[in-house]
């Protein structure tokens, strides 16, 4: 059933109809739509379409899993500059601009910098709180202070100098300590999966790929929301603390902004219009980064390169002002008392040399390595988890805290907190205390093997856990993996000098009494490789370091790894695990870091099949069963459904604002009353308001008759009509559309030709038509993929085999050392039915308690918008 739209321009009597105006007209027209139904009397009109917008926006904007359209929100908010100017001019006009009102208006000015002021000083104080109770649960599970039992290591130990009197271990049996070290990892992960899956299913995982998304216009309610936000702050330290091999950095970014959303929902400016907000967010992600690395220039960089794909100079400043705000509030909680903003910040006093360039371009290579090899084989392990493990995420996150814990305990740096090894592994062996003989030439072997073992292990442990269902990121995994990387290439080259001598050719230009050798920051530089190769960002990266070490001298080295890192990144691919990320749960994201060349007009991806709404005599009847399908966000309106003349657009949320609202001002409306949604021709637009205010019926004569006569056979929804909506030509290549997206952002772009409807199309048309490409090409440059595809398959069912075996052994067991009266077999035996691996999210298994079955699998919605 097709149903026809409405046009921009109506024709007069017989007069014929004019063509539809350009892309360019109409944007400018968009820009401005508040004038679409405005009557000669300019104040009323605007005042009574801005009051419909308001209306509107009070309700549920935005459905969720949908995108936002940016156009429909500049227009927005340039109707309300513009009412407020109008209202202004009225008050002047009549002497009643007071102070009262200069103050309102000085606000309204300065409401964005107070905004991130107070979003600002939340991030940082909520990452000073996070910080020492993360440090103090990961040492507990070492020992405990006798004079006050909430106090870490550090400060127990506090202006004690040579031996600590108040910390102990919790025996003097070190085997009865690696059982008490288990217990503890355990028990900190159990509760923050049970956290997480009981209350915010949305705090798991490290939330970069999703807010990338959001930024971007996609809407997923309840992902920033204040229970995400509480949920995220009291299981982050619980994670971090379980010694799982996952990060604090990226849930930071995800705590920052659900901060700003929360924050500036109080406002009006910014709960009622999307894009706005996505200005605050963009500037609480570079908070976000701020915070976890004690750089704020840095995180402005990280969110201008990795997370917004529009970073206008405004948001620049105000991510700037953030990220200061965040970092002073933070450094004046002084959380380590050393008055450093992170744990593993060092500074350098020597400088490098050029025949050291030669290791660093080894570094280089291997954080290009490291990052390949990590998110392919990641992306294997979630796709193993999705399939699965989605009903198990609470004892999966238990086994892995548990496996993790026995595993790394014996080994000195996977043992301690990865930010407290990346300090340990950072310093200077002049001056500082050496850690596990670091510094000892005696111990130079022993160190080497054990760096290279907790280098592999953390890889193996970082693969399997990262996207595991507790707040997990990837950061400060992958710099300490980085960290023992660099330092065993440091201590191998300074033993390499020391074997030489000083008349070596190769090492002549070291001065004779002064170290030549620092392994310190071979590991600093281990962590950029690594950090950079995870996430394929560059000059974010040279900074965050940079302001680590405050060593101005290391930037070109810092910049050569970097630089030899994102070359052998490219060779395996495009995109840091974060855009994997957002390809693997198909969300429907452009990144503006790709370049197409498809060479097909946009006719190849738009949906010709469209279900549009005619101008008139559609009954009302006929319009609330259009309602009750989900399966599209918006409706063309068209002249009729022979001619097919486009005429406009309006969104479901608007359309079903109309009916509620047609519906309670007029209690016996007739489900057969006709609707129009475009002025019948021979008919002047200044009479096709129905209602212009909440409380008042309409004016028009017609349905005043209606109300006399006691049963409505009219409703007018032309006030809910977009008449601008974004149109182009059928044969206008796909990449320029693209572009379209990328730039303006509208939620969907009509296809007409000649003023006739073909067809829509809209992001997520793109990336199915792009997906398809990129198979077809795939499939043709290895024709053998289908096999291995299907041999990876049965690799993972035979693995799967092998885990279901495990543990029926170990439930059989418990079973019979219990006498039957423990039963854990059960709870692996239910009907796989029940998991559900179509969902295309990050949240498999735990979508119930969201209140959303299957919300994430975007692939079951034909989103026309």
């Amino acid at each position: 059933m097709n149903f026809p739209s409405r046009t921009s321009s109506l024709s007069v009597g017989n007069a014929p109809r004019v063509r539809n105006p350009s892309v360019s007209s109409r944007l400018s027209s968009a820009v401005s739509m508040a004038e679409r139904g405005e009557p000669h009397d300019d104040n009323g009109g605007i005042a009574a379409q801005h009051q419909i917008d308001e209306e509107i926006a009070k309700i549920k904007r935005y459905e969720d899993f949908t995108t936002i359209d940016w156009v429909q929100d500049a227009a927005r908010e340039q109707m309300r500059r513009k009412a407020r100017r109008r209202r202004q001019a009225g008050l002047y006009g009549s002497g009643q601009f007071d102070w009262r009102q200069r103050i309102y208006e000085a606000y309204d000015a300065a409401q964005g910098w107070i905004v991130v002021t107070i979003i600002g000083a939340a991030i940082g104080l909520n990452a000073a709180f996070l910080s020492i109770i993360t440090e103090w649960l990961a040492d507990i599970k070492m020992g405990y202070c006798d004079s006050r039992f909430y106090l870490n290591e550090d400060f127990c130990c506090w202006g004690e100098e040579n031996e600590c009197t108040h910390w102990h271990r919790w025996t003097g049996l070190e085997p009865l300590n690696y059982i008490i070290y288990i217990v503890f990892a355990t028990l900190f992960a159990l509760t923050a999966a049970v956290l997480v899956k009981s209350y915010a299913p949305y705090a798991a995982g490290s939330g970069i790929s999703e807010i990338k998304c959001i930024i971007a216009g996609f809407v997923m309610k309840g992902f920033l929301g204040w229970r995400t936000l509480l949920i995220k702050s009291l299981t982050l330290p619980l994670a971090i603390g379980s010694g799982l091999s996952v990060g604090k950095e990226g849930p930071s970014v995800h705590y920052a902004v659900c901060t700003g959303n929360v924050i500036s929902r109080f406002f009006a400016k910014y709960r009622r219009n999307a894009s706005k907000t996505r200005e605050v967010l963009s500037a609480c992600a570079a908070a976000g980064v701020a915070v976890a690395f004690g750089s704020p220039i840095g995180g402005v960089l990280f969110s201008l390169e990795e997370m917004s794909s529009h970073f206008p100079l405004k948001t620049l400043w105000r991510s700037y002002f953030c990220a200061l705000v965040a970092t002073a509030v933070l450094a004046a909680m002084n959380p380590f008392r050393t008055g450093q903003l992170v744990m593993f910040q060092v500074k350098y006093d020597r400088s490098w040399h050029f025949f050291e360039v030669f290791f660093y371009i080894i570094i280089g290579i291997f954080g290009g390595l490291y990052g390949a090899f990590v998110m392919k084989w990641n992306l294997r392990a979630q796709a193993f988890r999705k399939k699965y493990l989605g009903q198990y995420a609470i004892l999966e996150a238990t086994l892995l805290a548990l496996g993790t814990a026995i595993v790394c305990y014996p080994n000195a740096f996977l043992r301690i907190d990865m930010t407290e090894s990346m300090k340990v592994l950072f310093r200077e062996c002049e001056g500082a205390e050496d850690y596990h003989g670091l510094c000892d030439p005696n111990h130079r072997f022993g160190n080497v093997v054990s760096l290279i073992l907790a280098t592999v292990i953390r890889i193996f442990f970082v693969i399997i856990s990262y996207g595991c269902k507790v707040p997990a990121g990837i950061f400060v995994p992958s710099m300490a993996i980085g960290a023992t990387f660099g330092r065993t290439v440091g201590i191998i080259v300074e033993a390499i000098h020391e074997s030489a001598g000083p008349k070596s050719v190769f090492f002549s230009s070291c001065a004779p009494d002064v170290p030549c050798i620092t392994p310190g920051t071979y590991a600093f530089l281990g962590a950029a490789a690594a950090l950079s190769g995870i996430m394929h960002i560059t000059v974010s990266v040279v900074v965050i370091m940079f302001e680590l070490t405050g060593a101005l001298t290391y930037i070109l080295p810092t910049m050569i790894v970097v630089g030899i890192t994102k070359a052998v990144s490219e060779l395996f691919g495009k995109g840091g695990i974060a855009d994997r990320m957002i390809w693997f749960s198909g969300f429907p994201y452009l990144d503006h870091k790709e370049e197409h060349n498809f060479g097909v007009p946009v006719s190849q991806a738009m949906i010709s099949d469209v279900v549009s709404i005619p101008a008139t005599g559609m009954t009302l009847k006929a319009v609330e069963r259009l309602l009750t399908k989900d399966s599209y966000q918006g409706f063309p309106i068209v002249d009729d459904e022979n001619s097919r003349v486009l005429l406009g657009y309006i969104g479901r949320t608007e359309l079903r604002y109309a009916v509620d609202r047609a519906r309670r001002e007029r209690a016996l409306l007739s489900p057969l009353a006709k609707c129009t949604f475009a002025v019948p021709p021979g008919t002047t637009t200044t009479t096709t308001t129905t209602t212009t205010t909440t409380n008042q019926p309409s004016t028009s004569s017609h349905n005043q008759n209606d109300y006399t006569t006691g049963a409505a056979t009219t409703v007018d929804f032309t006030p809910y009509v977009d008449t601008t909506p974004l149109t182009v030509h059928p044969r206008l290549p796909l990449e320029t559309v693209m572009e379209i997206f990328r730039k303006i952002g509208p939620r969907v772009v009509l296809i007409e030709h000649r003023g006739r409807l073909t067809g829509l199309v809209t992001v997520k048309d793109c990336l199915k038509y792009q997906i398809k490409v990129e198979a077809a090409e795939h499939m043709h440059t290895h024709p053998r993929e289908g096999d291995l595809r299907r041999l990876e398959e049965e690799g993972q069912e035979r693995v799967w085999e092998l885990i279901q075996k495990a543990a029926f052994w170990v439930s059989d067991a418990v079973g019979r050392a219990s006498g039957g009266r423990i039963r854990l077999r059960d709870s692996f035996e239910g009907d796989r039915g029940r998991e559900r691996n179509a969902q295309g999210g990050i949240l498999d298994g735990t979508e119930d308690v969201a209140g959303e079955e299957d919300g994430l699998e975007l692939e079951s919605r034909r989103e026309q918008r």
